[in-house]
């Protein structure tokens, strides 16, 4: 699987980005950070009814007084080589590290909500060892957006990202990675452009419905239990779908409203146990929820949900896509959602998998949380494929 990198864009050349946030925009967010007015706790298990007081305190103490942006925009972000480019009506932003081994293969890394590139920060110096790693900031999100842009769901920005890969970047084939939206931009793109990718690795995915009559006893335990977790956990994307501007004018200008809205999911979705910090530092959930805040994209990431729907409702009629026939790689960490972590013989259905992995531990989001553990399946995936 050979790289070759074109010069220049079809559409423009991309142009390199450095993020820095004006000094006086942090002072802002100090100050009113240190104006917080708290709701009481509910006097029952903490995290059981919403994000914890008691932790969003200690959060926003560390938050006013200890945290440095600065640092952290370094070593986080500015630390790789970052560009945008105009492409479908938009300033696409991404991350482009060369791999530093022989023949690295050009890899599209995706992230999901409320995740960013900050997600990958661990991630990527470990996968340019045998990779050359592509990650953009999903259209809406972070530093791909500016107010008044076109909003995406999964089908255009598949489309988007394959541009950038092959005709931007000039990369004949490419593989592709993701979780949570990543996951289903990475499907998009094989079902889309299967002579693009060599291959693909998944660590959430949905399958097709399978008749109860044809499904195993595993089957129908895992889509109960799938329906169930729906019900508990999938409130917040249907106000995402179906009211998503109520959701903005809830997170736009509150910086506490935002941190509790993404650090709950943070926690509800990771292998955290009772305490979140065994999963994430502080400074990491911080900086994942900064990258909206600087960049005023609290509320437009939230509408993926919508515009994906949308894009779903206008496929209706449409033949149902078939087996991705891609060659699929798949690592199930066993703190997924349940809903996004189908059981073996459903992705051997819809896929061509070549590769499964259970995973000892790690959660929903594996590139915070399990990172070698997750670079380590990628690697192994791919050297099914290369032989």
């Amino acid at each position: 699987m050979p790289e070759s990198a074109g010069d220049n864009a079809r559409m423009g050349a991309p142009k390199p980005f450095r993020l820095r946030i004006a000094d006086a925009a942090l002072a802002d967010l100090t100050e009113r950070l240190r104006r917080v007015r708290w709701p009481d706790e509910p006097p029952l298990e903490p995290w059981s009814t919403g994000a914890s007081t008691a932790y969003l305190q200690d959060l926003v103490k560390y938050w006013a007084t200890g945290y440095d942006w600065r640092a952290q925009e370094e070593r986080m972000i500015n630390r790789f080589r970052q560009f945008t480019v105009p492409l479908g009506g938009i300033e696409l932003h991404f991350i482009h590290e060369p791999g530093r081994g022989p023949n690295p293969i050009p890899l599209l890394l995706s992230h999901g909500w409320p995740g960013s590139i900050v997600e990958f920060h661990k991630l990527i110096p470990l996968l340019t060892e045998r990779f050359t790693v592509v990650a953009p900031s999903l259209p809406g999100y972070t530093l791909s957006f500016k107010p008044g842009q076109k909003r995406f769901g999964v089908v255009e920005i598949a489309d988007l990202f394959a541009e950038l890969m092959t005709d931007v970047l000039g990369y004949e084939r490419f593989a592709a990675q993701g979780g949570d939206w990543g996951a289903f931009v990475t499907m998009q793109l094989a079902r889309q452009f299967p002579d693009d990718l060599a291959g693909i690795h998944l660590n959430a995915a949905t399958v097709r419905p399978v008749p109860d009559s044809e499904q195993t006893e595993e089957e129908r335990a895992w889509v109960r239990a799938a329906a169930a977790y729906r019900d508990l956990e999938s409130d917040y994307a249907r106000e995402h779908q179906h009211k998503p501007q109520t959701v903005a004018f809830a997170l736009y200008d509150n910086p506490l409203g935002a941190a509790a809205w993404i650090i709950e999911k943070f926690k509800v979705w990771s292998d955290s146990a009772n305490n979140i910090e065994l999963a994430f530092s502080k400074d990491q959930l911080l900086t994942n929820i900064m990258v909206y805040l600087v960049t005023d994209t609290a509320a437009t990431g939230v509408w993926f949900y919508r515009g994906s729907a949308d894009e779903a409702r206008a496929a209706q009629g449409r033949a149902v896509p078939g087996k991705v026939m891609v060659p699929t790689g798949f690592a199930a960490f066993p703190h997924e959602m349940t809903s996004l972590e189908p059981p073996r013989s459903l992705l051997e259905r819809d896929f061509n998998l070549v590769h499964y992995a259970k995973m000892p531990r790690g959660g929903h989001f594996a590139c915070f949380e399990q990172p070698q553990l997750l670079v380590g399946d990628v690697r192994e995936f791919f050297r099914k494929l290369r032989g």
